[in-house]
């Protein structure tokens, strides 16, 4: 065994495998600082320049990527509230509001530090799970996957806070949502209305991006200022975010081994990890009233997971030919492009190799951290730009991620659509992040369920692994609301009815809205799936009562406390959504690249009342991205009357 590490740590240092290791951390960082491209476009733009090399000096370029977008796209989700990639929605609640409040340098460098500790952590772990880990991954059947699922599904209860209801109807909604299309178990069709851009349901980054991404821009425009609200001392905030890691080591430790664990079960990784780690970053806290409004362990944790995760997601890829993740299933491809089979095989014959593999994700992570770090100063400069002008970069930044989900018309369409409940949900102080939990992980729940009593029956149930983690979610759902009511106990006993005030209910006109379009859509929804099977419809059935019971119970409750009324304004959001909706239109009608280009220049010269000719650089940076993309990724946008003619 010391030969095979003494060999695998000679390929890792030879010249050719760090030089084409750097390679693809640069690739990663671009590639996870664009919003939308993630790990799978990323792999899938190196593949065609594997044929014909060296194994190791591919795969340094491929690890190097592999490690670092878990990194990179944490720019994106700290300084401009967009998900980089769908592993990092969970950085954007408390991250964002960081760099709201003048603490950008702050979050990013606490963001890369534990990125780099987790992926160090998850690549020490998966060195052991190549030779122990095979037994583990397989004794895993549907029945564990499902109540797995279940358990991101109980985090609910721990983000919703005070906000119980409301949460559990965010989360039924999600539910309903990600239920939209092919029922896995009955092939039948469900809750899409005959269009056709729903029969294979909605895409999570058009979700993820709607839900977050647009209320926050729509917020900061109305707001007319900076994204920080407060100067941001960057140096400062640098080393504060070091001390903040250092602080937190047990917090960055857990969730890295979380991390590490989950990514080892196919079809759990990426955006699952980063809510489990979220969610345990606010149960384990004493004092949780600033999550969600810029507490930096709600940074820590999820980036701790993510590279992590990363690793993890090698275990099932190299042991059994079975990918983790998206991003591990094209590694795959670039494994068999280089002639080599996973499998148990590859650790029998290839042991060397598959060390090489583990520790060039080690030092790739060590990197693509370091690289972020010198960064970290300059793009956080970032949030102090007027935001006006950044607004017509991100807005077509976004829209070209979205549109990346299908390559449909329909995901500008669908990114808008969800935009409107997003607006609606963060005005109201809905739980967004409860809503996206129950849409991810709706697929996969229904899809495990449907498995595990098709092959197991009700004995599925019964298993020593279900048993264990039925307790973590009962534990996960009540210790925090047995603890909510003891602290409420001691509270009202101290300071009387004021306390009881405190905690009174707050009731505003768009809470009146979405209570009658949830119940509404409720009641659609039920209409429609009225016809399906049992199985085909167990899902969506379930969501429905979620959504209407935890409707009724808050508007009982609401009744019973006598709310306090609160204005909520909704003016100005919805007319910035109306023009949301008429740059897509005028996208569809006459062509995206044209449109984006014109959208951008009168924007920055009306709006932000910038300088033709600084106004018309940007303008034609806008169209020089979107060309370059179209060439790199093959992709077509929606042409209209115009772009032929100009683009053609």
């Amino acid at each position: 065994m010391l030969d095979i590490f003494l060999s695998s740590l000679g390929q890792l240092f030879t010249l050719s495998h760090l030089l084409f290791m750097v390679l693809g951390v640069l690739v990663g960082l671009v590639v996870g600082i664009i919003p939308g491209l993630g790990g799978i476009a990323g792999m899938s733009l190196l593949l065609p320049f594997l044929y014909g090399m060296e194994p190791t000096v591919a795969l340094g370029m491929l690890m190097g990527l592999v490690a670092v977008i878990p990194t990179g796209d944490t720019f994106a989700s700290v300084l401009l509230g967009i998900p980089g990639s769908s592993a990092s929605q969970a950085t954007v609640i408390d991250g964002f509001s960081l760099a709201k409040r003048g603490q950008a340098a702050r979050a990013l460098s606490s963001a890369f530090l534990s990125s780099m500790i987790g992926g160090i952590i998850g690549a020490v772990v998966l060195t052991g799970f190549i030779l122990i880990a095979r037994p583990l991954v397989l004794s895993f059947s549907s029945s564990e996957l499902f109540m797995l699922t279940l358990l991101g599904l109980s985090m609910v209860a721990v983000l919703s806070g005070r906000d119980l209801f409301k949460g559990l109807a965010a989360c039924g909604l999600g539910l309903l949502v990600g239920a939209i299309g092919m029922a896995p178990a009955t092939g039948e069709f469900r809750i899409n209305f005959g269009l056709d851009y729903l029969y294979d349901g909605l895409p999570l980054v058009v979700v993820g991006l709607g839900i977050f991404a647009l209320p926050e821009i729509i917020d900061l425009l109305v707001k007319r200022g900076t994204i920080a609200e407060e100067p941001c001392q960057l140096g400062e905030g640098w080393r504060k975010g070091i001390r903040d890691v250092r602080e937190q080591r047990g917090l960055v430790a857990r969730c890295a081994a979380i991390g590490s664990l989950i990514g080892t079960i196919p079809g759990l990784a990426g955006s699952v990890v980063d809510w489990l780690t979220y969610g345990h970053a606010v149960q384990s806290a004493k004092d949780k009233s600033q999550f969600g409004k810029g507490d930096i362990r709600g940074v820590i944790a999820p980036e701790s997971a993510n590279n992590a995760c990363a690793c993890g997601a090698m275990v099932p890829t190299l042991l059994f030919g079975v990918p983790g993740s998206g991003t591990a299933a094209v590694f795959l491809g670039g494994l068999l492009l280089l002639g080599l089979q996973p499998g148990v095989g590859m650790i029998e014959n290839h042991l060397d190799l598959t060390y090489t593999i583990i520790w060039s994700l080690a030092l790739a992570n060590i990197l693509g951290a370091a690289l972020c770090l010198v960064l970290a100063r300059p793009v956080a400069s970032l949030t102090r730009v007027p935001f006006a002008t950044l607004a017509p970069l991100i807005t077509v930044l976004i829209m070209f991620a979205a549109f990346q989900a299908t390559r449909s018309s329909g995901d500008l369409l669908a990114l808008g659509a969800v935009g409107v409940l997003g607006v609606l949900f963060k005005q109201a102080n809905w739980s967004r992040p409860a809503f996206l939990i129950g849409f991810v992980l709706a697929p996969g729940a229904e899809g495990y369920f449907y498995q595990a009593v098709q092959f197991q029956g009700t004995d599925a149930f019964m298993r020593p692994g279900v048993v264990i983690i039925g307790a973590l979610i009962l534990s996960a759902m009540f210790i925090p609301m047995i603890t909510a009511a003891w602290r409420k106990r001691r509270e009202a006993v101290s300071v009387g009815a004021a306390a009881t005030q405190k905690t009174a209910p707050t009731l505003g006109v768009i809470d009146v809205v979405l209570f009658a379009v949830l119940l509404g859509t409720a009641v659609i929804a039920w209409v429609d799936i009225a016809d399906l099977t049992v199985l085909g419809g167990i899902m969506p059935r379930l969501a429905i009562a979620i959504l209407a019971l935890s409707c009724l119970a808050e508007i009982v409750r609401c009744v019973i406390r006598r709310p306090r009324w609160e204005h909520q304004a909704t003016s100005l959001q919805g007319l910035w959504l109306v023009g949301f909706f008429t740059l897509v239109g005028a996208m569809l009608l006459l062509g995206f690249i044209t449109i984006a280009t014109l959208f951008s220049f009168v924007f920055l010269l009306t709006i932000a009342r910038l300088k033709p000719w600084a106004a018309a650089v940007m303008a034609l940076g806008v169209t020089a991205f979107l060309v370059g993309m179209a060439e790199f990724l093959t992709l077509t946008y929606p042409s209209g009357l115009i772009d032929p003619w100009l683009f053609g």
